[in-house]
């Protein structure tokens, strides 16, 4: 078999047209590499799955009468491999709930197969409410009077009641997931250990009720510093939050309620068997150091008998300090959402997800089959970034994913929508093809896999339709034809960025044309402010840091004049209100509203390109929460976005 062939049995294309019309073709090695990383895809015989079983307007049906004649058995079993029948499933109505199954089958000759069938609702959730607008913010650069430097679970809980009075459905967010606490310059949210876990310097522990009132005297002049600091001290909150949570740790081991014990023994049980491998995890990578496929391997592959010896030894108090933490972690972040529902916000939190995950944290290390961790995940080259981009981060494996019957992909869904009334798919394109660049090579020479597009479209819609979750795919950059119908088949939602929402002459498009079942938005994390893009600021960073900042002045001087004729005048001195009155009139049902727009901030969250050249993700805002009232006028504010207020 040659190496085109290996390339089209494993998903892989060995050709593509980048954002700036160029055909690029594979380099051999490194198109083996990918091969090779993608691992032998299984030899099927009988099944081209994975299949989808979608209700149309009734129960949900699946054709297999291509293959009927071949089979002598087939059977329906349950994502744990219980058998649910063994007739009554290969064709027509399917009499069985939503959910994750395998097909398991034999032919007359007696060769085997199996196939994941995902059994899903027509559409994903969308809501019930009509246009209405949200506040977005990142958690961890709000200023608060009692915070320690980061903003925390309670702060959200006042974001939360500031935005309900100025007429927001909800909050939207950063990605909280999980980092490697020991890395504090790997502070990017889009950067997690795992998505299946919670960043614990989101804890407000002075709200444990096991911490000692004491501990915060003692250490209030630190306390006082962080809470002063211009930058998010990473390093300094979290040695800081684990001192704390360690001792509120060993008061809650001596002497707490017995109604906490039990929520506590709950939580590890309804959390069960993924809670405690994560603890196991960040035992190992602690004892083993360095990345986890050059761990001893007894565990860099361990089974579940094998790990639970962990718990056993010395290492018992230390596990079950890790799940205590995630248990505080949930428990602030689920009173946040209670609190969104007793306000009557129709989305409360809107949770940001990350595109992949490091390589070497635990979600690679804990689904090595359906996660490809020599592989990543990044962009081809386009007008913005004529080398393409590699983002340092692992993403999921075609045939892995099939082999595990979606598994890790739902559950990944449901550690975010069980806290929120919608999320945010980043980079919603990687559903249909991933761009990856194999470890050693440059980012303009990777490649695109094929992902299951329908079969993860059905998942999010089984996810969404079970949380009540609104699902928005990021669907920036270049979009094939069909993708963004295909969304909205499935009534996942669009994000439209005004910045580049514009015609060939540079015109910004009328408020009209934004979809209804979008989120619209000025800018991102990783563009400029409004006051940034106003001034030009962005551009004199970027080239102050040698970065090319893809236009000058006098190019954005020009984007400036368009923006005032789409929105009605105001010249150079336009202000943000008018880009929000322009906006409130589109037909979107969500319009997202940053914060750093509100106060005037100039700096944004993040410069894609820069590491440590930047202060990325540690910027926190100018003034804190109490005194917001002073500087946004929350009146002219409801004026301004009447038509998105109820």
């Amino acid at each position: 078999m040659d190496l085109l062939e290996k390339a089209a049995r494993s998903g892989v294309n060995p050709t593509f047209i980048d954002g700036n019309g160029q055909i690029h073709e594979a380099d051999p090695q490194a198109l083996q590499s990918v091969i090779d990383a993608l691992g032998s895809p299984a030899a099927s015989r009988i099944f081209d799955g994975p299949y989808v079983a979608r209700a149309n307007g009734g129960a949900p049906s699946l054709d297999l009468s291509g293959v009927l004649s071949q089979l002598s058995s087939l059977e329906l079993q349950d994502e744990r491999g219980a058998v649910l029948g063994k007739s009554g499933a290969a064709h027509g109505q399917l009499d069985i709930a939503s959910g994750l199954y395998r097909l398991r089958a034999m032919d007359v000759a007696g060769a085997s197969d199996d196939a994941t069938l995902v059994v899903a609702p027509e559409k994903a959730f969308s809501g019930n409410f009509g246009r209405r607008w949200l506040l977005a913010v990142q958690l961890y650069g709000v200023r608060s009077r009692r915070n320690w430097g980061i903003g925390d679970f309670t702060d959200l809980q006042v974001l939360l009641r500031w935005a309900e009075r100025a007429g927001a459905a909800g909050v939207g967010l950063n990605p909280l997931h999980v980092l490697f606490d020991d890395h504090p310059q790997d502070c990017s949210p889009y950067s997690p250990n795992s998505r299946l876990f919670l960043n614990a310097n989101y804890i407000d522990v002075e709200k444990l009720p096991e911490l000692p009132l004491d501990f915060v005297t003692e250490h209030k002049a630190e306390i006082d510093r962080l809470r002063q600091a211009e930058l998010v001290d990473y390093a300094a909150i979290a040695d800081l939050k684990d001192r704390a949570l360690r001792l509120a740790f060993k008061n809650f081991k001596a002497k707490t309620t017995l109604k906490r014990k039990a929520d506590f023994d709950a939580f590890c049980a309804n959390s069960a068997p993924q809670l405690s491998r994560f603890a196991y995890f960040e035992i190992l990578r602690r004892k083993c150091c360095g990345p986890w496929w050059d761990w001893p391997k007894s565990w860099s592959r361990p089974d579940d008998a094998a790990l639970a010896t962990l718990r056993h030894g010395e290492d018992a108090l230390e596990i079950e300090y890790i799940e205590f933490v995630q248990w505080c972690a949930d428990r602030q972040l689920a009173a946040c959402t209670e609190l969104a529902t007793q306000l009557g916000m129709p989305v409360g939190l809107y949770l940001d997800v990350a595109v992949g995950v490091k390589a070497d944290g635990f979600d690679a290390w804990n689904e090595q089959a359906a996660i490809a961790r020599q592989l990543s995940v990044g962009a081809p080259p386009d007008q913005l970034n004529s080398g393409g981009q590699d983002w340092g981060l692992a993403g999921y494996n075609a045939s892995g994913l099939e082999h595990r019957a979606f598994i890790p992909f739902r559950d990944m869904l449901r550690a975010s929508m069980r806290y929120a009334g919608a999320i945010r798919l980043d980079h919603v394109l990687g559903l249909n093809r991933l761009y990856v660049v194999p470890h050693g090579y440059a980012p303009h020479q990777g490649v695109y896999i094929q992902m299951p597009f329908e079969a993860m479209l059905a998942v999010v819609a089984l996810e969404s339709v079970a949380h009540r979750c609104i699902v928005i795919g990021e669907d920036l950059g270049t979009v094939p034809d069909g993708f963004r119908e295909r969304l909205a088949d499935w009534a996942i939602w669009s994000y439209r960025v005004m910045i580049f929402e514009r015609g060939a002459a540079g015109d910004f498009i009328s408020a009209d044309h934004y979809p209804e079942n979008a989120l619209v938005t000025f800018n991102t994390h990783d563009l400029p402010t409004f006051s940034g893009w106003r001034s030009a600021h962005d551009i004199g960073v970027k080239r102050a840091l040698g970065i090319d900042p893809g236009e000058t002045e006098e190019v954005r001087q020009h984007a400036l004049a368009r923006l005032c004729d789409a929105v009605g005048g105001g010249g150079s001195d336009i202000a943000f209100e008018s880009v929000l009155e322009f906006l409130s009139r589109a037909p979107s049902r969500l319009l997202g509203v940053s914060i750093e727009d509100l106060l005037g901030v100039a700096d944004q969250a993040n410069v894609p390109g820069t590491i440590e050249e930047h202060p990325n993700w540690r910027r926190r805002l100018p003034y804190p929460i109490e005194t917001w009232d002073q500087h946004i006028d929350l009146h002219k504010l409801r004026v301004v976005l009447k038509g998105r207020i109820i």
